[in-house]
């Protein structure tokens, strides 16, 4: 089985918003969030959908897909503290609700990235399941710098240097077994899988990124997603 884990744990505190968490503000009309599941049940390859988010806001998480998708059939459970915590819990309830076979695999991916690309789900399947793991990654534009302080350290190589978006994807049963041999000082500092993989010397298969996976993040991506979101040129960039 292939399950997307939609991760919507996020405050939205650069938002600048303190009354709903930024995955619910609208763009084009509907939720981020609508958007995001809305990617998933449209792609080849899932079987299921799982959305994690705090534990306060799951009966508003799924009256809002009842009513924006009501033949979706994502599940909704409680989130944890970061994120690799709630990883965890969706492979827990996955666990406890069907079950873990060696091919299982979860998809992981942002809430706030609404625009992810079928092909970017699709090899991200692929990988994991050649791989174990896979990783979506943009190459870097621009150059990029190490600084300390207030002073430049140094400016590695830019034909090395990525941007790490998602879904984040792994076989599952290897992704607990490898979740559960952290020390407790590894659990509080690696905050993210692929991250966790690499200091286990696992491999992670990169997934080549797009410009339009970009993460909600700001009011100024608020408005470019709108953009795109209500345009025929953004319905362009899109496809």
């Amino acid at each position: 089985m292939v399950y997307a884990g939609i991760l919507a744990g996020g405050r939205g505190e650069r938002m600048g918003n303190t009354e709903r968490p930024k995955q619910f503000l609208p763009i084009g009309g509907r939720p981020i969030l609508v958007h995001t599941v809305e990617r998933f049940l449209l792609a080849p390859g899932i079987d299921r959908i799982l959305v994690a988010v705090p534990e306060r806001w799951r009966a508003y998480t799924e009256a809002l897909l009842k009513q924006h998708l009501p033949q979706a059939k994502a599940l909704v459970v409680a989130g944890g503290r970061d994120r690799n915590d709630s990883l965890l819990r969706v492979c827990g309830y996955i666990e406890e609700a069907f079950g873990l076979h060696e091919e299982d695999i979860l998809v992981s991916h942002d809430a706030v990235r609404p625009f992810v690309s079928e092909r970017i789900i699709e090899e991200n399947i692929r990988f994991a399941q050649e791989a174990g793991a896979a990783n979506t990654m943009l190459p870097a534009i621009d150059t990029i710098a190490t600084g300390e302080g207030a002073y430049l350290d140094t400016i590695p190589p830019r034909d090395r240097m990525y941007q790490v978006q998602t879904p984040q994807s792994f076989l599952i049963r290897p992704f607990v077994r490898v979740c559960r041999s952290l020390t407790e000082q590894e659990a509080k500092t690696l905050t993210d899988a692929s991250k966790i993989y690499r200091l286990k010397g696992l491999p992670v298969k990169i997934v080549l990124g797009e410009q339009c996976n970009f993460k909600i993040t700001t009011p100024y991506d608020l408005a470019v997603a709108d953009f795109l979101c209500r345009t025929p040129e953004g319905d362009g960039l899109l496809r």
